[in-house]
């Protein structure tokens, strides 16, 4: 931090001095991901400016995606996004171990209770029929990454709240002792703001950029099993779709000759 230098005299903002200074040393390699980037404390002693400079040009660094926060521990260099992957149904485990990342779970809560409406609609439920509901918060490694609830109902996995560790694979479980297998699903994704709650349990500032997704995934014969809400966080994710476009004269009426 003693390497940072700023110009007090210029019309450049202090903030922005400090957060290009940052992205320097980041952008060059010496700070790489995982690193701890200096704290407000840190910032503010050594650089004499105030803690409410030295936090906006932290967040400000976050805002850039290079950097992120967790609550009660500092700023961290990011490493690249993840990319959510849209083309098979996989569960987070799946995703993280394909990456080369641990993945863990902090069990938020595992009961039966009766289906919420939404989650009763699409899984096509009488009302007040039973599921097994699981809420917890996704980690890749000791980072958190988003909040997952899902809903199943209970009459497809009975003893579900028996066999399944919740910290492990859902999906793994499901398959193993059930034989139940996701085939495909329907997702939709929204942009959202981090709640008070969302904020505390992913170590982000409140009214942070998240990703909403809401999905119902279906077994081969087309019945709906599950019914998943989540909410991931926007620094550590991007979305990343593969387009095509269509033969234009495939899109044109096509005439029919006919002979006179």
């Amino acid at each position: 931090m003693l390497s940072l230098a700023i110009n007090r005299h210029s019309i450049v903002p202090i903030y922005y001095q400090i957060q290009q200074r940052l992205l320097e040393r980041i952008q060059s390699g010496a700070l790489k991901p995982g690193d701890s980037v200096a704290s407000e404390q840190e910032i503010s002693a050594q650089l004499g400016v105030s803690r409410m400079t030295a936090r906006q040009a932290l967040k400000s660094l976050c805002d850039l995606g290079v950097a992120y926060s967790v609550r009660g521990r500092g700023t961290f260099v990011s490493g690249m996004k993840l990319e959510k992957n849209f083309r098979q149904v996989q569960s987070f485990s799946e995703e993280m171990t394909a990456l080369g990342l641990r993945p863990q779970s902090r069990v938020l809560a595992f009961e039966t209770t009766a289906a919420p409406a939404e989650a009763a609609k699409a899984l096509h439920l009488a009302a007040g029929e039973q599921v097994v509901s699981l809420r917890r918060v996704r980690l890749a490694g000791s980072s958190p990454m988003g909040i997952e609830w899902s809903c199943l109902p209970l009459r497809l996995c009975p003893d579900l709240m028996k066999i399944l560790d919740p910290q492990a694979s859902l999906y793994e479980a499901l398959s193993a002792h059930h034989g139940i297998q996701m085939f495909f699903a329907d997702e939709v994704i929204e942009a959202g703001l981090a709640s008070n709650e969302e904020a505390r349990l992913l170590g982000i500032r409140r009214k942070s950029p998240v990703f909403l997704f809401t999905r119902t995934s279906y077994v081969k014969d087309g019945r709906p099993v599950e019914f998943v809400k989540s909410t991931y966080r926007a620094d550590r994710y991007k979305i990343v779709n593969r387009l095509t476009r269509l033969n234009r004269e495939l899109l044109l009426p096509q005439t029919k000759l006919t002979s006179i």
